[in-house]
């Protein structure tokens, strides 16, 4: 067990070195953006009420967002949890969430693809007409 445990903790450590580690995070409620700073100077926000669970919380529960170890973002009374990485990369939430935040055109519902599907059975979507006008 020493053995996994010490190789374990090299995993770890190399983990950790290929990456900035946040030391503070707060909300920033002129901006309405949660902010991480790193040790290394760099600085990430994001839009707090775009988050799931985080649309409706008050100006203070949003304030209550704490570091949870190196890796997340955590807020006790909310009970909402974010792994940095995830922000970053553009996660704001379950699946389902984020489908439900998509423009109407990019959805995926199955409806749409049912009907992408016999759309395409018939030929696709009809091809545009230039129009030309003659020059007198």
């Amino acid at each position: 067990m020493g053995a996994e445990l010490a190789e374990a903790k090299a995993h770890w450590q190399a983990e950790r070195s290929g990456r900035s580690i946040p030391v503070e995070v707060c909300y920033d409620d002129k901006t309405g953006r949660i902010v991480v700073d790193f040790e290394n100077g760099a600085t990430f926000m994001v839009p707090a009420r775009a988050l799931e669970g985080l649309a409706n919380a008050s100006e203070d529960e949003l304030a209550e967002v704490e570091l949870l170890g190196e890796t997340g973002l955590h807020w006790e009374t909310l009970d909402v949890d974010y792994t940095i990485t995830g922000l970053m990369n553009g996660i704001f939430g379950s699946r389902s969430f984020m489908d439900a935040q998509r423009p109407g055109g990019l959805s995926r519902s199955p409806a749409k693809v049912e009907a992408s599907r016999r759309n395409g059975s018939k030929g696709g979507r009809p091809r545009k007409v230039q129009k030309t006008t003659a020059i007198e």
